[in-house]
């Protein structure tokens, strides 16, 4: 009996791939092979929504690994699978409103949004206790 892919394992999937949709938008059409071959050095270059688009990607590579953890050890705590799925599903949607608030140069609501994110992680955490 192999683990079926929860809605709580499809938002650990969604929370992977969004650092790089948000590094995609921020490298855009100008981002060229010769560029590709020095991405750090590419990166220090970029300015205004660019640079807050490359933020988003970085702060987003640093939220993956609590909120995959706290998945999987609500999991396999074997707390209630529907208030797991909910947690999940609210923190990819604060996830993405805190990069849309830090694309925006929004600051308070993109704190808002990423203590709104983490109060997520820690309710997946002690749902466990």
């Amino acid at each position: 009996m192999g683990i079926s892919m929860t809605t709580a394992y499809w938002c650990v999937f969604i929370v992977v791939l969004l650092p790089y949709i948000w590094v995609l938008f921020a490298r855009g059409p100008g981002f060229s092979l010769q560029k590709n071959r020095i991405p750090r050095i590419a990166s220090e270059s970029f300015e205004g929504v660019q640079q807050r688009l490359y933020w988003a990607h970085l702060n987003s590579l640093e939220a993956i690994a609590p909120f995959a953890v706290a998945v999987i050890i609500a999991q396999s705590s074997y707390v209630e699978q529907q208030s797991i799925d909910m947690l999940a599903l609210a923190f990819v949607g604060f996830r993405i409103a805190h990069a849309l608030a830090y694309i925006a140069d929004i600051g308070l609501l993109r704190s808002l949004f990423f203590a709104a994110g983490m109060s997520c992680v820690v309710a997946l955490f002690l749902s466990a206790a």
